[in-house]
């Protein structure tokens, strides 16, 4: 059995979409499978169209990333876990890729992302050089879609819900102390709105924020905007 835990905050326009993306790539790849789209404080429909899609739908009240990817890990029956965020799309060559990965020796990986639509300049010019470096260092940049065994999962205590940011690359990093992390060739789809919705300025503001801050600056979600503000013409 196989696991998709996507979590979501007031993502009604994205994860029916993302939810359809992994029902057509499970119907190639053939495996049992379910899909748990764990509901974080959603205000709109989010709920209502992930059960209109086939998920199963677990409300939380966390609004914070880390816990409500826990939150539905523990509801899983999976002996493989995804992760995948609302806003994005998977297919059948990723999931495959993971899979042959994880049935070779790995303890679990993760997909770099491609972006939706219209990307700002800056962020168009630097990110192949991202991409290139993050290869090589088999470093996953993002949260978009993360995999591991569930053994694994447990063995590297799941996310740690003292962060509000970066949970992802840190729980890579305990991957890693678990055994061999995979950054596969194959891309996901993500959305590029929060690119849209922040200009360079601010997002350069927000990483010298942290920076001086350190990882005390991840733990609550004021001046996280990237992450908790709303995208524009949506409420919290």
């Amino acid at each position: 059995m196989i696991s998709f835990i996507v979590p979501a905050h007031n993502e009604e326009a994205w994860v029916g979409r993302c939810a359809d993306a992994i029902r057509g790539a499970m119907a190639m790849v053939g495996d049992p499978y379910e899909v748990l789209v764990v509901d974080d404080a959603s205000t709109d429909a989010t709920g209502e169209v992930a059960r209109q899609h086939g998920a199963e739908v677990i409300r939380v009240e966390h609004r914070q990333i880390s816990a409500t990817r826990n939150a539905g890990a523990r509801m899983a029956h999976g002996e493989i876990l995804f992760f995948v965020d609302a806003d994005t799309l998977v297919d059948a060559p990723v999931i495959r890729s993971a899979l042959h990965s994880l049935r070779e020796g790995a303890v679990g990986g993760g997909s770099i992302p491609r972006f939706d639509g219209w990307t700002p300049l800056w962020f168009r010019l630097v990110y192949p050089c991202l991409v290139g470096g993050m290869r090589l260092l088999r470093f996953s940049p993002s949260g978009a879609c993360l995999f591991c065994t569930n053994s694994a999962f447990k063995a590297a205590g799941g996310f740690d819900e003292i962060y509000y940011a970066a949970e992802d690359a840190l729980f890579a990093a305990a991957l890693r102390r678990q055994g061999r992390f995979v950054v596969i060739a194959e891309q996901v789809v993500t959305s590029g709105r929060k690119l849209r919705d922040h200009s360079f300025l601010s997002l350069a503001g927000m990483l010298m924020r942290l920076f001086f801050r350190g990882s005390s600056g991840l733990r609550d979600r004021r001046g996280l905007d990237y992450w908790y503000a709303p995208a524009r013409g949506k409420t919290k």
